[in-house]
């Protein structure tokens, strides 16, 4: 998977680049700098959006050892059981 990111500017110069940019990955298009839109292909939204893929198939996608991600440690806190 490869993400690309393209300027407004150049989205709106080249929208047709961008397209085919998708089939490989998201395309992210900034404005100011900042990301502000994200371009998909139907299926990858599809996929997004169904519901039914489970994290375990998430991690099996293709180019997913491509991206960072570090989830902060959940705080563990004891609390007595409330028996009553």
């Amino acid at each position: 998977m490869t993400i690309t990111t393209l300027s407004s500017r150049e989205f709106n110069q080249d929208a047709s680049r961008a397209k085919k940019a998708a089939r490989n990955g998201p395309v992210f298009i900034t404005d100011r700098g900042r990301p502000a839109h994200v371009l998909l292909t139907i299926e990858d939204y599809q996929r997004m959006v169904a519901g039914s893929a489970s994290i375990i198939d998430m991690l099996a996608m293709p180019g997913v050892e491509d991206i960072d991600f570090a989830p902060p440690r959940a705080a563990v806190v004891a609390r007595p059981a409330d028996l009553s």
